[in-house]
C-alpha cells in the first residue's frame, strides 16, 4: 500500500519560485533567503522539513547539468519528469500543510460521501474526486463526518463476519481511535482549501513525477500551472 498525499500549496508563492531564474533560484536555497517564501506551517499538519527540501532541490540542479541558469525552469530544454520533479520541489516548498494516507483506507473517509463508487486507487489522484468530496463535506460538520466514517469502518467489519469486540481482537479501539482521528484531520485540512490562493496538490508514494497534478494539472507544463 502506498500513501496518497495531499499539500495545501500558497499559489502567488509558487508561481513567483517557478517564474524565478534557476540561478538566482539556487542561490536562494543557498543563502538561505528561500524560506522567505515559505508560508506559515499550519501546526496541526506535517510537511517537508526546510532543510530536507533545500537539500533535494540543490540534488536536483547537481545532476541536471544541460541547465540555462538564466533561465526559469518551464524555459528548460530538459525532460518534462525533470521538470516536474524540481516544481514538485517548489509547490511542497510552498505548503502550509500536507495530510497523506494509505490509499486504501482512503475508500473509508471518501467513498461514502460521494455520489458514485470509487473504481481504484487512482481515481484519489483526481482532482474532480476531491472537488466533489470537498462539495459534500460542506453539508457536514467535523463531529458528524467522522462518526459516520468510523460507523461505516463498523459495518464494512461486520458484513466481513469481523468481531467489534475489544475483548476478542485488542485491535478496535486503537483503530476506531486512528479512523476518528485521521477523519478530522482530513476535515479540518479539506476546510481550509476556501482561497483562491490556495491549490491543492495531489500525489502519492512512488508516483511517476508527470502524474503528480496541482489543482487538476500536471506540473510539467508551464500553460496549465501558470494560467
Amino acid at each position: 500500500m502506498a500513501d496518497v498525499i495531499l499539500n495545501l500549496v500558497h499559489q502567488s508563492n509558487f508561481q513567483k519560485l517557478v517564474s524565478m531564474p534557476l540561478e538566482e533560484l539556487f542561490e536562494k536555497v543557498q543563502d538561505n533567503s528561500l524560506r522567505a517564501y515559505r508560508p506559515k506551517l499550519d501546526n496541526r499538519f506535517h510537511r517537508d522539513f526546510d532543510v530536507d527540501l533545500e537539500g533535494d532541490i540543490m540534488e536536483w540542479s547537481d545532476k541536471n547539468s544541460n541547465l540555462v541558469m538564466s533561465e526559469a525552469i518551464y524555459s528548460q530544454q530538459i525532460k518534462e519528469s525533470e521538470i516536474a520533479e524540481l516544481t514538485i520541489l517548489l509547490a511542497k516548498w510552498c505548503s502550509f500543510s500536507e495530510w497523506r494516507c494509505w490509499d486504501a483506507r482512503l475508500f473509508l473517509y471518501v467513498e461514502p460521501m460521494l455520489e458514485y463508487n470509487i473504481s481504484n486507487s487512482n481515481d484519489f489522484l483526481n482532482f474532480s474526486l476531491w472537488e466533489d468530496f470537498i462539495s459534500s463535506l460542506s453539508k457536514t460538520d467535523k463531529k458528524s463526518y467522522s462518526e459516520s466514517v468510523v460507523l461505516d469502518w463498523m459495518s464494512r467489519r461486520e458484513k466481513l463476519g469481523e468481531t467489534m469486540e475489544p475483548s476478542e481482537d485488542p485491535r478496535i479501539l486503537p483503530t476506531m481511535s486512528s479512523h476518528s482521528n485521521s477523519s478530522e484531520l482530513l476535515y479540518i485540512f479539506l476546510n481550509s482549501f476556501d482561497s483562491k490562493n490556495i491549490s491543492l496538490l495531489i500525489g502519492r508514494e512512488y508516483l511517476e513525477y508527470e502524474l503528480w497534478s496541482l489543482n487538476g494539472d500536471f506540473l510539467y507544463g508551464e500553460k496549465e500551472v501558470l494560467k
